[in-house]
């Protein structure tokens, strides 16, 4: 098993740089297609408009997102061109309703989705709604890098982070690509509940399953000493020198999340570790 079908969305032209470089990188690793989606996103609100303005505005908007989603494709052909890996591009323009149904469509039928940090310093509307939109709407997992532009490690090290729940089983699943090949993975449980049914064994019957799959397997289970279960994992991660991290994403609701927080939030508004979401 290996990941054949690699997608990016591209909202801008300063993400094609450093966005296409860290999924070509990804690409050629597993010998995998690569398909750029270029969208040119009209942000326009109907809101405070007068009478007989929104025609003229609504077009004038969408001639703007159509004139940036062709410079898109445009500039991505031209960087492309001497690439030996196999790739594709597709064109929408899109308001930001229609934002997610697009992803959500593209994401379904692709093996892994790299997308740029949602959260945070410096991103934008568009980048929570399209990540999100490719783990619920698609149910494709998400591959986040701390930096893009800069190489992705082999992932000899990767720390899995493990609560038992449904997401943490599908994230387990759908990274097993990169966790057959790493050096080590590191199972991390944090604070086991005491009468759950692997109180016995935390994490013992994912490292067998695991193991059976030719991964080599630890297990940390560690007690919850500070306030965040996102920080843990950031400790974690960083002490134990990993590559990556995988997780289980949204385990509560996003709406919940965007009013109190969450441990996906928090993770990805500042992290130094590349980030594998599924759910």
């Amino acid at each position: 098993m290996a990941y054949k079908s690699i997608c990016i969305f591209i909202t801008a032209q300063d993400q094609v740089g450093p966005l296409l470089a860290t999924a070509q990188s990804l690409a050629t690793r597993f010998r995998a297609h690569l398909e750029i989606c270029c969208l040119g996103i009209d942000t326009t609100q109907s809101v405070g408009f007068y009478a007989g303005a929104p025609a003229v505005i609504y077009q004038s908007a969408l001639d703007e997102a159509q004139a940036r989603a062709d410079a898109l494709v445009e500039t991505v052909r031209e960087a492309l061109r001497p690439a030996s890996l196999r790739w594709s591009t597709d064109k929408a323009v899109l308001t930001m309703g229609g934002l997610a149904a697009y992803v959500g469509l593209k994401a379904r039928f692709s093996d892994l989705v790299v997308m740029p940090r949602p959260y945070g310093d410096g991103t934008s509307p568009q980048d929570e709604i399209i990540t999100e939109a490719v783990l619920f709407e698609g149910n494709c997992p998400v591959l986040i890098p701390p930096k893009l532009g800069a190489p992705l490690p082999e992932f000899g090290k990767i720390v899995l982070a493990w609560n038992q729940s449904d997401e943490a089983m599908a994230a387990a699943r759908a990274a097993l690509p990169l966790l057959v090949e790493a050096d080590l993975v590191n199972l991390l449980v944090v604070d086991p509940p005491s009468h759950g049914l692997e109180r016995s064994d935390p994490g013992g019957l994912l490292a067998q399953l695991l193991v059976r799959h030719g991964c080599k397997v630890d297990i940390s289970v560690v007690a919850k000493t500070l306030p965040r279960i996102s920080d843990i994992l950031r400790r974690h991660a960083t002490e134990q020198a990993a590559d990556l991290l995988v997780i289980g994403a949204y385990s509560h609701s996003r709406l919940r999340q965007a009013i109190l927080g969450g441990t996906t939030r928090n993770l990805l508004e500042d992290m130094d570790t590349a980030v594998f979401l599924a759910r």
